[in-house]
């Protein structure tokens, strides 16, 4: 049996849809729509599966350079930060670089260097607004807006073949074309 997850999820649709959905009871409504869901879902994830990588490394690559930017706002606040989060800030900024430089990364050193920007990028904005001068803080403001534009712009177009469509009329860029190639070392 190949563990591969593209192949496992083609044979689980190819059982939901030859088998499972066949032996549901037509009358049974939601125990159909129930199946079709399933069905749905797993031929979406099976669309999104190889993009889930170059999504992780440009989720990344976005939070390393968000997190300098925050490093040159921070320089300029002076001691109304944490020394220890503009150290934290620095160092996971730096790690998830190199991350992103590994020819190799496994996906799992991708997602635990997006987890640890993130929180470290949430307590340096909870010190700014708890602390910081107020012209910081509206730059802070400014750039976590810009910063959530990209990341909902992503996220829509991510979702939208589920039906997830804010605007019908206008919609998001495909997240293929939004994602940008993995550089490889020898690229850069």
């Amino acid at each position: 049996m190949d563990i591969r997850p593209d192949i496992q999820i083609q044979s689980m649709i190819k059982a939901m849809v030859d088998v499972v959905l066949p032996a549901v009871d037509p009358e049974h409504k939601m125990a159909q729509e129930q199946a079709r869901l399933i069905i749905g879902t797993l031929r979406l994830i099976a669309k999104r599966l190889p993009l889930a990588y170059r999504y992780d490394c440009d989720e990344l690559r976005r939070y390393v350079a968000f997190a300098c930017e925050l490093g040159e706002l921070m320089a300029e606040m002076g001691d109304a930060i944490d020394p220890d989060t503009r150290v934290r800030l620095k160092n996971l900024a730096a790690s998830g670089a190199e991350v992103l430089d590994g020819a190799r990364s496994d996906p799992s050193e991708i997602e635990d260097a997006i987890f640890e920007l993130r929180a470290v990028v949430g307590e340096f904005i909870q010190e700014t607004n708890n602390g910081g001068p107020p012209e910081a803080r509206r730059e802070l403001r400014r750039r976590v807006l810009a910063m959530s534009r990209h990341e909902l712009e992503r996220e829509l177009a991510l979702v939208v073949d589920m039906g997830f469509q804010v605007d019908p009329e206008n919609p998001p860029t495909p997240i293929e074309e939004q994602l940008p190639p993995i550089q490889r070392r020898s690229e850069s």
